[in-house]
This record gives C-alpha cells, structure tokens and sequence, in this order.
C-alpha cells in the first residue's frame, strides 16, 4: 500500500531532522524532500510546532512497531543481555541511524517544551522499563541502577558512533559494562 501524504512528508522530515539537522525542517523542505506539491506539508501540520508534534508522535510510534517486546526474542543470561544491547545497539547506529540522529536532535530542541517532546520521553522511558526487566531477569544486582547506566552508556557509544567515529566497534564497552554490573 503506499504511503499517504502525510506519511510521505514525516518520513521526509525525519530525514531533514536526521540528515541536516533542525534547522534544516520546514514545510517547503519537507515537500520538496518527499516529492510533494508545495503547501502539502502544510496542509496537514499548519505550524512548525505541529510539525515538530507530528515527527515526534511518528519516530515513537515507528520504534514501537520496531522494537515491540513482544516480538523481541527472550533473553536469558549475560550473554544474551550483551547480544541483545549490541543488537539494538548496532540496528540503531545502521539501519536506523537517520531516525537516530532525528531522535536526538529533537530531544535537545525539545528539552525547554515538555509537552512537544512527551512522546519521546515516554517511549524512552517504556524502552529502559523493558530493559530493565531484562537485567533483573538475568539477575543483574540492583537492577535500576545497572540498567540505567546500560542506557547512558548506549546512548553515549550511539552518539559517539554518529558523530564521532562510525566505525566504533559498540561490543566491547557494552559487554565490559554488562559483565562488570553482573560481576562476571
């Protein structure tokens, strides 16, 4: 089925926000990036703060449909912790590094606008909850703790990676970081 036009034009400014950063996102970029007659865009974010809201509800609910627990497979031990986080790692730094970057360009843009940047906060929040049912389930002591530090440093080596050194291999500090929090 193809894409509407309202997809077409958030899948558009995402890959403005990802690519060329938020001062790159307006409604005539937008069109002229997702192939669309001008005033398109507009028509169905009328400001740039709807179409921030719009871009922001699509990237949480695509790493919903992307990353949904359910589907994941289960994760038992250490090991599959390690395996696990530097899969998530690695699809978030490859396949979805545009969305990534959108992500974190929008986190900070929105960091003075918390109603605008909700959607963001609460899917980060459902991710490390799931997470953090993971490292208990692995039997991580003080699992808040532990998973929380697994998120930071994620996001850290992300970051990293996307600006800095794309080549980073995230394994080793994510398994250095998994096994000391276990006391492997």
């Amino acid at each position: 089925m193809p894409a509407t036009t309202r997809e077409r034009a958030l899948q558009a400014a995402v890959e403005l926000l990802g690519v060329e950063g938020v001062r790159a996102l307006s409604h005539a970029r937008v069109d002229d990036r997702a192939g669309l007659p001008p005033g398109s865009t507009s028509n169905w974010f009328r400001t740039r703060r709807a179409l921030l809201g719009g871009v922001v509800d699509w990237i949480a609910e695509r790493e919903r449909a992307d990353f949904d627990p359910a589907a994941m497979p289960t994760i038992t031990g250490i090991d599959g912790l390690i395996e696990g986080l530097c899969a998530m790692a690695e699809l978030q730094a490859g396949t979805f590094a545009v969305r990534t970057r959108a992500r974190y360009a929008l986190f900070l843009e929105l960091a003075d606008d918390p109603e605008l940047g909700e959607p963001l906060r609460r899917q980060r929040c459902e991710f490390e909850r799931w997470t953090g049912r993971i490292v208990m389930a692995v039997g991580v002591a003080d699992p808040v703790p532990a998973t929380r530090a697994l998120m930071a440093l994620a996001d850290g080596l992300l970051l990293h990676r996307l600006t800095i050194d794309p080549d980073l291999d995230l394994r080793p500090p994510i398994e250095r970081a998994v096994r000391a929090l276990a006391g492997s």
